[in-house]
């Protein structure tokens, strides 16, 4: 682009003077130049648009580096009134501290202020779209409405997923039937429990996927994880993907327990969920994989072969002591990568900076073999990856004509970038949101000069300390409740911390 062009016709609004992320630019010098919106959508860059006749509105942009909108493309609005509530729990206990399953029945109340407050989060992190796979347990339909009008009410782009399984948790989890006595069973559970006679994914697809469209809000569907969803369900999920062209995400592999479990299980594909997938037809380019940690070289080969991606958490993965998933081995192998902040009480923050700067540095430790510089890929997966694993690669991740304008505006005279030597480098590894000044959402400013437009935040938060109380009585009750489990609890991850694997995905003093 090097000539002023014509502004398009239907300009509503002119986006002038700022450094632009555009998809095949120099990320780390990117070029100054004009966005065309009309409506919801981008019309068209140059480095300037001429205007004749009377102007559209404009946005003076000089001094701001304007990107696509983050995606976060793993995460579960159901506990974020958590966040900061734990630390040194591995994964199989921190399910039992924070998923809907061993908590009583929320509130509708509770419930929107919890969508509320970790929408408002994500959007001050730059985020335009998120992926949120939430667990509804007991399901309650009013439940599920004050999720979608908290979403609509404050303009977060959202791809929603119930999360389900028919498989209990207790069968799931490696050692917990051996070491629990039985009386015990009932207090174990995983991230979804199986329904008690209802049909959750059937009333999804006549409900939701069945429903007029809403702006802004798309369907996914959620089989929690492989071995907590029977082969017959895996292939209903598929059946209905595939029929009405929505994408499928379920968590793999976060944790050693999870590959072991798949050792234990599943000897005729050779102890593997992938193998397993693969002779089911259950792998292809709608599916995304969360975490992922624990692959095996063969694994990654046939994800990379079928399209199916893999959307990292590094900071939970991290924190819960899952281990570092084979990044350098996705990224040469061609694996679709994605971004994911995860659950608040495992990752804390809905931050893309802090997980971008995470690919970034484990990227180069996962592997011992020197790769390409890690920034320009860690934005590509917090954007145009996160889009695809959305089913959404054609209209949100990227700044040109026909996509969506989903747009984050970040501030250039915030110490982070002055000096300015490399964008790409400096939005990964040095920036941590706070100069996000502006965040737009199908063309309308959601976040504005750092104020929230949507929404009252004020009222957000007072309707969120409404219902701290019950949620911090039910957090004290689990909390003894698991103090009385765990020495079964401990013993049983010290047979699985201590049972022989063919890979390790932990760092250890040698």
């Amino acid at each position: 682009m090097s000539e002023t062009l014509p502004l398009p016709a239907g300009t509503t609004l002119l986006v002038t003077g700022a450094r632009v992320l555009l998809p095949d630019s120099d990320w780390h010098d990117p070029p100054v130049a004009d966005i065309a919106i009309g409506g919801d959508r981008i019309l068209g860059t140059a480095p300037r648009f001429s205007v004749e006749g009377p102007p559209p509105e404009t946005l003076d942009a000089r001094g701001m580096l304007v990107l696509p909108g983050f995606v976060n493309a793993h995460y579960h609005s159901h506990d974020v009134l958590a966040k900061g509530t734990l630390e040194e729990v591995p994964l199989e206990q921190w399910r039992l501290y924070a998923l809907p399953a061993q908590y009583p029945p929320r509130s509708r109340a509770e419930v929107r202020a919890r969508t509320l407050l970790g929408a408002l989060e994500c959007l001050r992190s730059g985020m335009t779209c998120v992926q949120d796979m939430l667990t509804l347990y007991p399901f309650d339909p009013a439940h599920l409405d004050a999720v979608m009008e908290a979403y609509e009410s404050i303009g977060l782009r959202v791809v929603f997923a119930l999360q389900y399984g028919d498989r209990k948790g207790l069968d799931t989890v490696p050692y917990w039937k051996e070491v629990f006595p039985p009386e015990l069973h009932g207090q174990l559970s995983s991230a979804a429990e199986p329904e008690r006679g209802f049909d959750l994914l059937g009333h999804f697809e006549a409900t939701c996927l069945k429903a007029p469209p809403r702006p802004r809000l798309h369907w996914a569907l959620g089989p929690s994880a492989p071995e907590r969803c029977t082969p017959p369900l895996m292939a209903r999920t598929m059946d209905l993907a595939r029929r009405h062209r929505i994408p499928v995400f379920s968590h793999l592999y976060e944790s050693k327990g999870m590959a072991l479990q798949a050792r234990h299980e599943l000897a005729q594909h050779g102890g593997s969920i992938i193998r397993r997938l693969h002779a089911e037809g259950a792998l292809g380019p709608e599916i995304s994989f969360a975490h992922s940690v624990w692959l095996a070289q063969d694994e990654v080969a046939i994800l990379a072969e079928t399209g199916a991606g893999a959307v990292l958490n590094l900071q939970g993965n991290l924190k819960m002591k899952c281990g570092i998933p084979p990044i350098r081995e996705m990224m040469r192998a061609g694996v679709r990568l994605a971004l994911g902040c995860d659950n608040c009480s495992c990752s804390d923050a809905q931050n893309m900076f802090a997980a971008m700067k995470l690919f970034s540095l484990l990227a180069t430790v996962s592997d011992v073999i020197k790769g390409p510089p890690p920034s320009v890929p860690a934005l590509r997966a917090a954007t145009e990856g996160g889009a695809a694993a959305m089913g959404l690669g054609e209209v949100v991740g990227r700044i040109a004509p026909g996509f969506w304008a989903d747009l984050t505006f970040l501030d250039l005279q915030d110490p982070s970038f002055v000096p300015l030597n490399s964008a790409a480098r400096q939005v990964v590894n040095i920036e941590a949101g706070r100069a996000v000044r502006h965040v737009m959402v199908d063309g309308r400013f959601v976040l504005r000069d750092r104020r929230v437009t949507t929404v009252d935040e004020a009222a957000v938060f007072a309707e969120v300390a409404e219902v701290m109380p019950a949620f911090r009585a039910d957090f004290a009750a689990i909390t003894a409740r698991i103090a009385r489990l765990q020495p079964w609890l401990d013993q049983a991850q010290g047979m699985m911390d201590t049972a022989d694997m063919d890979i390790d995905r932990l760092p250890r003093l040698r």
